[in-house]
């Protein structure tokens, strides 16, 4: 019988408890049931986000392949638009880029991979967008800008991309007639071992014999 009292007063106390603590128990399922809810929506809603950035990304890359530079700036300004902090809109500037550079406009060129190199969290992606920046420089002929841009990046923060800032560093220094230096910088590129054949042909370019018009040194 104690056992059975023993019963009623533990049924007696949990409702007791019940009466007194239900409010907050049900709330607390609600409201853990809402944010698994909220939760899922957020995530189809990312996947859903992923999928038509995904979408835009490749009729970007279908007009770019079929040579509609307008349809390729459209689409890439959509993307930066409603989807700004994801990886396809830091892909569609450089094609934007791309595409400013190959109707001429280098300035606008300029001002977008600028703007990306300050916005993108992807540190090889600021790397590429650095570089294309210094060819822009060195074609339009502003060739102290190019490397001093080179000269703010930090050595080793550019592992994979040295070879490709001493290449550019060499052609920059041809172009300002400066041999000597251009030399150390072709040479640099090729001692880190993933300088392409074209830098020792660079290479041997600017330091090949001079020979004047009878044929001797």
């Amino acid at each position: 019988m104690a056992i059975h009292d023993t019963e009623e007063e533990q049924l007696e106390q949990l409702k007791k408890w019940w009466e007194v603590n239900h409010t907050s128990v049900v709330a607390g399922v609600v409201g853990g049931l809402v944010l698994l809810a909220g939760f899922n929506f957020w995530e189809q809603n990312k996947l859903q986000n992923r999928t038509q950035a995904s979408q835009l990304y490749q009729e970007l890359l279908d007009s770019a392949a079929n040579s509609k530079p307008e349809s390729v700036e459209k689409i890439a300004e959509k993307i930066n638009t409603e989807f700004p902090s994801s990886a396809y809109a830091d892909y569609a500037t450089l094609q934007e880029a791309k595409v400013k550079v190959e109707k001429g406009d280098l300035a606008a060129a300029r001002t977008l991979l600028e703007e990306e190199i300050k916005r993108t969290g992807s540190p090889e992606l600021r790397h590429i967008c650095r570089l294309r920046l210094i060819q822009l420089l060195l074609a339009d002929k502003q060739y102290e800008q190019g490397l001093k841009l080179i000269a703010e990046v930090d050595p080793a923060s550019s592992e994979g991309f040295s070879a490709l800032y001493d290449e550019l560093q060499g052609d920059l220094y041809v172009a300002m007639d400066r041999p000597d230096e251009a030399r150390s910088a072709y040479q640099s590129a090729i001692r880190t071992g993933l300088a392409t054949q074209l830098v020792q042909f660079k290479l041997d370019d600017i330091t090949a014999p001079a020979f004047d018009q009878n044929g001797a040194k």
